[in-house]
């Protein structure tokens, strides 16, 4: 079973959350702050991890270094990055953070999908289980078009806009990325381009920001890490 741990450190004490693939917490702890600490932690630990978040701060590089050298694979994240995206969960607690940085690292398997987008993405949905269908998310968004229907009057407009700006943003400059920038093997972009082909390159972005949140969504309540090839389009239909 994949796992992924996630760190928010103080002074102190760290707090850590390993989370599966699919985002459950497996179990959270609080260890001192001191690479050796840490890593007698993980040792301890009955499942490899996949890999550790750990926010840049003062301890950051020391802690890093120390978990580096012992052969953990831990990455720092950018504190900004981190702080943007946690602050739209409604309760924050050094145990959150954790979380939140956990379940970042899944998400990123997604051709186009950073740090920034995987944590925005994870702290607005904060539950998968809220949605009852992946292809809710997109209208939760603000990502679907507007439509009026009234007697013979049938017109489909604008998207709608609804919904968080800070996330609809970094799905459509996702989009941006895998639609501009050479992604191989991608179902993802193949679709994108057949779209573009059709309605042009701006409606094609919006078309894939909107399937990345369906994507997004489903990875969060499969546990399912990104394939470069078909399983990404199955997933979103």
């Amino acid at each position: 079973m994949e796992q992924y741990a996630g760190l928010d450190v103080s002074l102190e004490a760290t707090s850590v959350c390993v989370v599966d693939g699919a985002g459950r917490v497996v179990r959270e702890a609080k260890v001192s702050s001191e690479p050796e600490a840490l890593v007698a932690w993980f040792a301890g630990q009955d499942c490899a991890m996949v890999r550790i978040g750990l926010e840049a701060g003062p301890l950051s590089q020391w802690l890093f270094a120390g978990m580096a050298d012992a052969g953990l694979p831990v990455e720092l994240l950018e504190t900004r990055h981190v702080r943007a995206a946690l602050k739209t969960m409604t309760i924050k607690t050094d145990r959150k953070d954790a979380r939140g940085i956990a379940q970042t690292r899944l998400l990123m398997t997604t051709p186009g999908v950073g740090a920034l987008t995987a944590l925005t993405f994870t702290a607005a949905i904060d539950d998968p289980a809220r949605f009852r269908s992946s292809r809710m998310v997109g209208a939760h968004f603000g990502l679907t078009p507007t439509k009026y229907q009234s007697g013979e009057t049938d017109v489909t407009g604008r998207i709608s806009k609804v919904g968080d700006h800070g996330v609809r943003v970094a799905l459509y400059e996702a989009a941006n990325v895998i639609l501009t920038r050479p992604v191989k093997g991608s179902a993802l972009k193949s679709w994108a381009l057949a779209v573009a082909k059709r309605a042009g390159m701006k409606k094609a972005k919006v078309a894939l920001a909107r399937k990345l949140a369906v994507v997004l969504h489903r990875m969060l309540r499969t546990g399912q890490t990104f394939a470069l090839e078909g399983r990404a389009e199955a997933a979103a239909s």
